[in-house]
């Protein structure tokens, strides 16, 4: 269920050589998708998305997040490609298999090897996420990455934080992951960044548009 060949009608190949868009230090691809349930089928949805390719190498390299506050999507899978993403067409799923999405979106980005972004992202169960998805401000776009991977001197509890930058796909430029050890920490660092809060004029200055969403992680089981 998590193959690429889920969403395009031609072959294409998608490579980080030759790829201006992304920005340096990112060396590998992701494949990243947000889904909406059908009503009822939030269950059976989770259990799709995180239903392994058996042909896929590196069908185990994937964080899944579920949606706890903010935008209108139930699960953002992010998968983990290599180098390059193959995408093939596909025979359409059984007319007698129960519909489960409602709609998705999906998106190809750059980012850091699957090393460093699962050390990143897969901390502790009790873990909480900041999906912050961005589209810069005409002109701004390198002053809103570098606001975007920012740390602010203010905030003391531990972050992971991590920013995927668009290749193909939606109509955003950035995807920017926070991660927090607990909802303690979340609520820390919150108030701490409401003391000072500079930084949210900044990022006001390069930012056209911008989706946030807290969310928990969907552990494989």
């Amino acid at each position: 269920m998590r193959s690429l060949r889920l969403v395009f009608s031609a072959f294409v190949v998608l490579s980080m050589s030759g790829a201006p868009q992304a920005q340096t230090g990112a060396t590998d691809v992701y494949h990243v998708m947000f889904v909406k349930a059908l009503p009822g089928q939030a269950a059976a949805l989770a259990k799709q998305l995180q239903q392994p390719d058996p042909k896929d190498p590196m069908a185990g390299h994937f964080v899944m997040l579920r949606h706890q506050e903010g935008d209108d999507w139930d699960y953002c899978l992010i998968q983990h490609v290599g180098k390059q993403a193959t995408v093939t067409v596909t025979p359409p799923p059984p007319p007698s298999e129960t519909p489960t999405q409602a709609w998705h979106t999906d998106a190809f980005v750059s980012g850091p090897s699957w090393g460093e972004f699962s050390k990143l992202m897969t901390g502790p169960a009790t873990s909480v996420y900041v999906v912050g998805v961005h589209r810069a401000a005409p002109g701004r776009r390198v002053q809103l990455l570098e606001q975007l991977d920012r740390r602010d001197p203010a905030v003391k509890v531990p972050i992971s934080h991590t920013t995927l930058t668009h290749l193909e796909g939606g109509a955003w430029q950035f995807l920017a992951l926070d991660r927090y050890n607990s909802w303690q920490d979340l609520a820390a660092a919150r108030a701490a960044v409401v003391a000072g809060e500079q930084g949210w004029f900044e990022v006001r200055q390069n930012s056209a548009a911008h989706w946030d969403t807290i969310a928990d992680r969907v552990v494989t089981k």
